[in-house]
């Protein structure tokens, strides 16, 4: 099979070609896995912590990619939960133990033992993959391969956020950044929440205008005054400077949501900008999100087919891995970008 594999981690701007194509053998399902016959994989800004090692994979060397869509195409020994020819999505969570306090609890996603596919495990960026059956979803019927594959981790992963925030119908909503994650919520949010104002903050031009396309109620660039207090603000950036200019738009008592894997350290000096009596005090909390459980990924699904919540998508040959890679990096972003891994 074809795969683009990463090797070892890399500096972006030393390599602008981190992922090499390769021949691989095709995966074996083990006793309750499920082979999969990759259709598409989505890009995601976690591809680019593991290449630049801020969340660096487990091994070397992997196949990145945790938004796979495909077909299973065979099944293990002892798995019964899908046949051959069934379309399935596979997100990134690709594992955890099932006994701990967590993983019993629901929160599956604090798991010592969590694996993340494409960091822990082979992941979609090649024509098979395998993952355990109770790890591979069923997906509606009313959304492409390519309009699924970002609801698998942007999407799921983000209504994550969404949830934490415990947002009410008619608060004030905000997105610090407004990527394929960004998009795609800031679309659930309309739907659950109608009477909701959205405001997004964003250092890119296009990225404001797009977001008032959605409908956003008001786009500014990090460091402007929005001119309502927001009662939680989602943070997707990989950076320091959103979670200043976040608290400082908080209303009293509102919640900052981190939904970023890593923060780069390279402007972490903003932080001395933080004053207390402005950014923390009034009882204003701040929570991150670490990974995503099933539940999240299987109630966004059903969601998204409720209300058709579609991403924005760009697509990509699974030859250009590296070029999507790169826009993301360098900004680049209308909506979600994803890989076609095959035709058909």
């Amino acid at each position: 099979m074809k795969a683009m594999v990463l090797r070892r981690i890399w500096n972006l701007r030393e390599n602008r070609e981190p992922l090499k194509l390769e021949e691989w053998p095709v995966p074996t399902p083990r006793e309750r896995e499920i082979l999969v016959k990759v259709s598409v994989c989505g890009v995601c800004r976690t591809e680019l912590d593991e290449i630049e090692g801020r969340t660096p994979p487990s091994f070397f060397p992997i196949i990145l990619g945790h938004q796979i869509v495909g077909e299973v195409v065979e099944v293990g020994s002892k798995a019964a939960r899908f046949r051959p020819g069934e379309r399935v999505g596979i997100a990134w969570i690709h594992s955890a133990c099932g006994d701990c306090r967590f993983c019993v609890g629901g929160r599956e996603n604090l798991c010592a033992a969590f694996s993340g596919t494409g960091r822990d495990a082979h992941g979609g960026y090649a024509e098979y993959t395998v993952v355990g059956e109770d790890f591979a979803y069923p997906l509606p019927g009313v959304f492409s391969d390519e309009e699924a594959a970002p609801l698998l981790c942007a999407g799921a992963v983000g209504y994550r956020a969404l949830r934490l925030g415990e947002i009410e119908d008619g608060e004030n909503v905000g997105f610090a950044g407004f990527g394929a994650s960004g998009h795609l919520v800031m679309k659930t949010v309309r739907c659950l929440f109608p009477s909701s104002r959205i405001f997004v903050f964003s250092r890119n031009p296009q990225e404001r205008a797009f977001a008032l396309q959605l409908g956003a109620f008001w786009a500014g660039d990090f460091g402007e005054e929005p001119p309502e207090k927001i009662h939680c603000i989602i943070d997707t950036t990989p950076a320091w400077k959103p979670v200043v200019t976040a608290l400082s738009a908080l209303a009293s008592g509102g919640k900052l949501i981190i939904n970023a894997i890593r923060k780069e350290e390279g402007d972490k000096a903003y932080l001395r900008e933080l004053s207390y009596e402005r950014d923390l005090w009034m009882e204003k909390k701040i929570q991150s999100v670490a990974n995503v459980t099933r539940r999240d990924v299987a109630e966004f699904l059903k969601i998204a087919a409720r209300f058709s919540i579609r991403p924005e998508i760009e697509v990509f040959p699974l030859e250009e891995a590296n070029q999507a890679l790169l826009e993301l990096k360098e900004g680049k972003i209308h909506g979600a970008k994803v890989l076609r891994v095959r035709e058909g």
